[in-house]
């Protein structure tokens, strides 16, 4: 009973092993239609790869300054005790911390302040990232033919469409971009990327772009663009108070001098007076002149910690990797398409061997044994 057993149970294994073995003399037997199936698809993935244009990216590494808000605030806080000044010792939080780099660098107004950046190509032609984008980047042969619907359907369209509906204005409205204006902003955030090492805080920003050297000076030019914003952003606050800290400071001074004069000409007028009232009128106006300077004395120290404040808060990036000319393109990898185009010639043409080629004649023979039914 338990041999029995033990034969019922290796009966399955034993059919599983023979339909492996028949699907792989199936393949053996076809094997010359897999070689042609697989020369097909190289020289089709030969065409696809030599037809998509090469593109160059260029890599920058910036690490930002560790933000120790203790360590870096000690030192204006000595200042400012000496000087009688109170700075509060609770700092507000940073909205534009480097994991929002990436957002800042594909948002829209950032993307749009890229359009006018001069830019030279490899043979020296001077041009702009809008101008580029559009007139000297190309695309494969297919891309034509499969937005041809699209380019008759916009032609026709513009048949029915004023030129003045059409018609772009020279400065571009973030609010309201143009369907032209919104295709370059899409191509251009595909070509640029900001990536930062949660770990190190390392910033890298790339782009990527079809000319070495365009593709080397967008990135240089990225990278100063993000540090002015982030600096803009970061000194905003500490700028306002520091121009509010010059005007205080620029009334006080027009105060104390008009006070000091005030004082000098009644102390001209009425040098030789021995009078009571002289001499009280003589000490009002120095009191006056006194506290005026005092006062011009006071907004003066706080301008100074304004201005070391806007120097405090103004970020610094140490450049790990800075921008140089890429020498090989980053894509398309051609030996990936070709193995890619290759498989996936091979897998088909196994398919139709396996399975394929039984399905058609079982659906054939079905097809004529219902017209030979019918027939009778």
């Amino acid at each position: 009973m338990t041999q029995q057993n033990d034969n019922i149970d290796n009966m399955p294994n034993q059919e599983e092993e023979i339909d492996l073995l028949e699907l792989a003399r199936k393949l053996w037997d076809s094997r010359r239609m897999l070689i042609r199936w697989g020369i097909a698809g190289a020289v089709i993935g030969l065409i696809v790869a030599f037809s998509i244009p090469r593109e160059y990216t260029t890599t920058i590494k910036l690490a930002p300054e560790a933000n120790d808000g203790k360590a870096a605030s000690g030192g204006l806080e000595a200042l400012a005790s000496m000087a009688g000044i109170s700075m509060g010792t609770g700092g507000g939080a940073d909205a534009v911390y480097p994991q929002l780099y990436p957002d800042v660098v594909s948002s829209v107004p950032f993307v749009v302040g890229l359009f006018d950046v001069n830019l030279v190509d490899k043979e020296g032609n001077a041009t702009t990232v809008r101008q580029y984008l559009e007139e000297d980047t190309s695309a494969p042969w297919w891309s034509a033919i499969m937005s041809l619907p699209g380019t008759v359907i916009g032609g026709v369209k513009s048949l029915f469409t004023s030129d003045d509906e059409v018609a772009e204005g020279d400065s571009i409205n973030i609010f309201h971009l143009s369907p032209k204006e919104n295709d370059i902003v899409l191509a251009l955030s595909s070509r640029i990327s900001a990536n930062v090492d949660t770990k190190t805080s390392v910033i890298t920003l790339s782009s990527t772009m079809q000319d070495p050297v365009v593709s080397a000076m967008l990135a240089d030019t990225i990278a100063m663009r993000l540090r002015e914003y982030v600096t803009e952003y970061r000194t905003n606050k500490a700028r306002q108070d520091m121009e509010y800290a010059q005007k205080l400071n620029d009334e006080a001074r027009d105060e104390y001098y008009k006070a000091q004069q005030r004082y000098a000409d009644y102390t001209d007028k009425n040098q030789g007076l021995i009078l009571r009232s002289a001499q009280t009128e003589r000490d009002r106006l120095q009191n006056e002149s006194s506290l005026a300077f005092n006062l011009y004395n006071q907004t003066a120290q706080q301008l100074q910690m304004a201005k070391a404040k806007v120097q405090q808060t103004t970020p610094v990036y140490t450049v790990v990797q800075p921008a140089t000319v890429p020498l090989r393109p980053s894509k398309p990898s051609k030996v990936l398409i070709l193995v890619g185009f290759v498989f996936l010639a091979v897998v088909a043409a196994s398919a139709w061997i396996l399975f394929g080629k039984d399905m058609v004649n079982s659906f054939r023979n079905k097809k004529v044994e219902k017209s030979e039914e019918a027939e009778k």
